[in-house]
């Protein structure tokens, strides 16, 4: 139980950890039902923890993840800058002609790139990137997105998992494990191929008849110039220039002792100052309107209630509670105490953002090494947890931050995809990747 919830007053006296259970219940409910926006059933979430007393305001703000939002601000800044210049069309018309205007061949290629983006860059960048390329072939080729984004929110947290950076999860549990990017390689990297096609397969057999394009549409892409699709090579220069500064500050900010979100809003105020040198004060404000336009409000501030609302069943403590529940059923032993924590994350992590859940669980995780022989004996359980909560987040829309930034995209675009349509394949296809990632635990350390 937290700090905080002795100095909980809460309206009419209540009980702070059945009133926040409730509370966030029903918001989950009416996200689920969809009758609503999710932004603003999110956002009454989030208030109706300060006015009931669990969370004071100023612990609300503390339970927002600031460096999620900046580094989504920031990154949507330089995507929506860069898009002018062309480029992601550029991109759409060569993966297309590569692939023949082959759909399902289209579909292995995208798929492919956003795993291995994902794990050198992290899960939301390369949803960023990878989502406006994708609606923008499936319009040329006159075929649903649906599929093609569904599998991007798959592998976007398939890939995220292989790596130390490429899942806000393995960061926290790399730097309280003082586990290194080579330990992330060797360790989780060589099961997430595995995975990733044994993911792929069901999608193919579920969508493979919507993915058909007419021999005509086919064509017409195959005969498109890609170098046409270019409208700004300055633009492209500059922004191209600035997203190199930006994934090599990613790939140190450890090094650097820089959060990702102060390295892309950096980089989006970098960008839009190269854009705009030269420009009379006018034109530029014209300009930085546009950018800030095209950034996702509604994404965001989902997020913003969303973490309110998960903050504050976490003060109440009942992610603690279900942490401990969870740990003192195993009684001690480290082959029941992994496959529990492997299990028990990855289902949390489909409902609650594994980020609060993978804090709660670290502190419980290292009180265990005296017992169960040291640091070293407990790897497994670091392995299990970063499993669990990487794959974890693919169970449901709100999982993780890239499915939502997918989902906003979509939505903005006309293509909005439904809570309980993606629950409905999703979450299935998350419980098969657990068992794929179970049976390489208990082979490999049990």
């Amino acid at each position: 139980m937290h700090e905080q919830t002795a100095l909980m007053h809460t309206i009419f006296g209540l009980d702070p950890l059945w009133l926040a259970s409730i509370i966030f219940v029903l918001t989950y409910i009416v996200i689920i039902s969809e009758r609503i926006n999710r932004a603003i059933v999110a956002l009454l979430g989030g208030g109706l923890m300060i006015l009931c007393g669990i969370l004071t305001q100023e612990a609300a703000i503390r339970g927002i993840d600031f460096n999620t939002l900046g580094l989504l601000i920031g990154m949507m800044m330089i995507v929506s800058i860069t898009k002018k210049s062309g480029v992601f069309q550029y991109v759409a018309i060569w993966i297309a002609k590569k692939a023949r205007a082959q759909p399902v061949a289209i579909l292995l290629m995208m798929s492919f790139v956003t795993a291995l983006f994902s794990a050198l860059l992290d899960n939301v960048t390369t949803v960023l990137l990878v989502t406006p390329v994708m609606l923008l072939i499936a319009e040329e080729l006159k075929v649903k997105p649906y599929p093609y984004l569904f599998a991007i929110i798959i592998m976007s947290n398939v890939g995220g998992t292989a790596t130390l950076i490429g899942d806000p999860p393995n960061i926290m549990i790399g730097s309280a494990a003082h586990l290194t990017f080579n330990d992330f390689l060797i360790n989780l990297a060589p099961i997430v191929p595995l995975i990733a096609v044994c993911s792929l397969i069901p999608i193919w057999l579920i969508w493979r008849k919507d993915m058909v394009a007419t021999t005509e549409d086919r064509a017409r892409v195959m005969r498109f110039n890609e170098l046409e699709a270019i409208t700004n090579w300055r633009l492209l220069k500059q922004a191209s220039f600035v997203f190199s500064l930006v994934i090599a500050g990613f790939m140190l900010h450890g090094t650097l002792h820089l959060e990702p979100a102060t390295i892309a809003m950096f980089g989006a105020a970098l960008l839009l100052l190269v854009e705009n040198f030269g420009r009379d004060p006018e034109e530029q404000s014209h300009q930085v309107h546009k950018a800030l336009i095209e950034v996702e409000w509604i994404t965001l501030f989902f997020f913003i209630g969303l973490f309110i609302a998960v903050y504050g069943i976490e003060q109440a403590g009942l992610i603690s509670a279900m942490a401990h529940q969870l740990l003192s059923a195993t009684e001690g032993d480290l082959t029941t105490t992994a496959i529990a924590i492997l299990w028990g994350s990855a289902v949390a992590s489909a409902f609650v953002d594994n980020i609060p859940f993978v804090a709660t669980m670290i502190p419980l995780i290292k009180s265990m090494a005296p017992s169960m022989g040291g640091d070293q004996a407990i790897l497994p359980l670091w392995w299990a947890l970063a499993l669990g909560a990487c794959l974890g987040g693919n169970g449901t829309l709100v999982g993780a931050s890239a499915n939502l930034v997918v989902a906003g995209i979509a939505e903005k675009s006309g293509n909005p995809i439904r809570f309980a349509t993606f629950l409905k394949i999703a979450f299935p296809l998350m419980l098969l990747s657990i068992a794929i990632a179970h049976v390489y635990l208990y082979l490999r350390y049990l």
